[in-house]
């Protein structure tokens, strides 16, 4: 039922008025439509929903996770609403001069900003651009990084990992993930 599932949201993403050969048209104009660094395409491979449970190794504590990616500005921009433990937080990922930027509004009360780091076939991550964020470790908690790897044996299975300076301590967290839609 799953593969249906997906197949069917794959044939509607494809005739869609994002889909990636698409003109994008609003009152009448048409819009450019910019081509999407090889970082955007790798988010793009998230869209759906994902669940799972994370581990932060700074309380040892497990909780549930639920991200849920989305394509949204006509192709152009990514939105991932996130619920880690009951709070919510939404990231959004959009290119900009060709390269990826990432920005996530924080339950922490903290907006950094991220850039690409690596990107392979299986994995990507991102680290906090320091000059556009405006935070500094030792008065601020922010996320730091974050890593998304891809089961090579199954599309619908990943691993997240983060890092984040909480009251100047870093603390890692890991959730495997499923999607469910």
């Amino acid at each position: 039922m799953k593969n249906i599932i997906f197949t069917i949201a794959a044939l509607f993403a494809a005739d869609t008025a994002w889909a990636d050969d698409a003109a994008i048209t609003i009152g009448g104009v048409e819009m450019s439509n910019p081509s999407n660094s090889a970082a955007f395409v790798a988010v793009k491979k998230k869209l759906g929903k994902w669940q799972g449970r994370m581990t932060q190794s700074l309380t040892g504590q497990s909780f549930d996770v639920s991200y849920e990616w989305a394509i949204t500005a006509g192709g152009n921009t990514i939105t991932e609403r996130i619920v880690e433990d009951g709070v919510e937080m939404l990231t959004t990922y959009s290119d900009q001069d060709g390269e990826l930027v990432v920005r996530h509004y924080c339950g922490l009360g903290t907006e950094p900003v991220f850039k690409l780091a690596e990107l392979t076939d299986e994995s990507m991550s991102i680290t906090v651009d320091e000059q556009r964020s405006g935070l500094h470790r030792k008065h601020h908690s922010f996320v730091t990084s974050m890593q998304w790897t891809m089961d090579s044996s199954d599309p619908n299975k990943m691993v997240f990992e983060n890092a984040v300076i909480l009251d100047g301590e870093i603390t890692n967290n890991r959730a495997e993930l499923s999607r469910v839609l």
